[in-house]
């Protein structure tokens, strides 16, 4: 019985690792190729790119609404949906930061930055509130830091430079680390709701959070000057093309999503952060050879040190949390 058990786990941790590998790797060229191609005749660029956010909200909202028709949550209190007022709104305009900073940086650049999390971190952390890091954790944080300086230092070719709306380095990383230090509060706030709200599964989460942030980007696209959402309908009503790019994208967003919050609740957070580093590495070789975005020697040498501080650091606490379990094991086996 329970090497069966074992093997429906191994299993159902494949079919997550390979469902996160294929949704967002798929959505990595799709969100690549709808920044900088030129569709039709006149080769016209779809230049509204935040409205990518807003598209991947609602069908993830629909998709949720789905997956808690499919598994209801019977058990404990949900969160109210005003709970997620402040949570929704960095995630809907950290994310839009993200695929925007796509018009100065290429797709490469864009992941090694949105990578480097754990540096802004770690600073706030000692800074502010005194947190004390071992050297392991400082040598993880210089080899990522190193290696996105290392890749933003090297120019890439003039054949990946051209294919940007407006190749502009310093904004394109700025938008990023906004994205990032966004993506921090986001986190910590959805953290504090489930806190608060134990009954709370992953479904109900990804539904408040793409209900305001629908509402939130729609504000923004169709109610606010210069906002571009009818611009964005009107593009894709000439370019047919573009909006199947669109769909695709914002399926694939869907599909991550949902195995995402389904690996950390059956396999727990530590799990996903290995699965979504590897992808990102992943992401950055299937770029290179799909999209033709040729990384120089010095560049290659870059994204390695970011991943190889990344796994170092993903290693460390894997350790901690084994001497943990270790360590209540022993504990209990002296009470018995």
């Amino acid at each position: 019985m329970e090497s069966r058990g074992g093997g429906s786990q191994i299993l159902m941790l494949g079919l997550c690792v390979g469902a996160i590998y294929a949704a967002y790797i798929t959505q990595g060229v799709v969100q690549e190729n709808v920044s900088t191609r030129k569709y039709g005749e006149k080769g016209e660029r779809f230049e509204h790119l935040t409205f990518l956010q807003l598209a991947q909200s609602v069908v993830c909202l629909f998709w949720s609404l789905l997956m808690l028709q499919v598994w209801p949550n019977t058990k404990g209190s949900q969160a109210p949906a005003a709970a997620y007022l402040k949570a929704s709104l960095s995630n809907a305009i950290g994310p839009a930061c993200g695929i925007v900073a796509l018009k100065y940086i290429s797709y490469p650049a864009q992941v090694l930055a949105k990578s480097s999390k754990m540096i802004p971190v770690m600073f706030m952390g000692a800074l502010v509130y005194g947190v004390q890091y071992s050297l392991s954790e400082y040598l993880s944080t210089f080899l990522v830091a190193g290696g996105v300086s290392m890749f933003a230092l090297f120019k890439s070719s003039k054949k990946v430079a051209s294919k940007l709306s407006s190749p502009n380095a310093p904004l394109g990383y700025t938008l990023c680390f906004l994205n990032l230090g966004l993506d921090g509060f986001t986190n910590a706030a959805q953290d504090s709701i489930t806190k608060k709200y134990p009954g709370t599964n992953a479904w109900h989460i990804m539904y408040a959070m793409n209900l305001w942030g629908s509402i939130y980007m729609s504000i923004y696209m169709f109610g606010l000057p210069g906002g571009g959402g009818w611009e964005a309908v009107k593009f894709m009503q000439h370019h047919p093309v573009a909006a199947w790019d669109i769909m695709l994208f914002c399926l694939c967003g869907a599909v991550g999503q949902n195995f995402i919050f389904l690996t950390i609740s059956r396999f727990g957070a530590l799990t996903n952060t290995t699965i979504t580093t590897t992808r990102k590495f992943v992401s950055i070789l299937v770029s290179s050879i799909w999209n033709g975005n040729h990384l120089s020697l010095q560049q290659w040498a870059g994204v390695i040190m970011v991943f190889t501080g990344l796994m170092y650091q993903i290693y460390l606490k894997w350790r901690k949390r084994s001497a943990h379990k270790k360590t209540v094991v022993e504990s209990e086996k002296k009470r018995e």
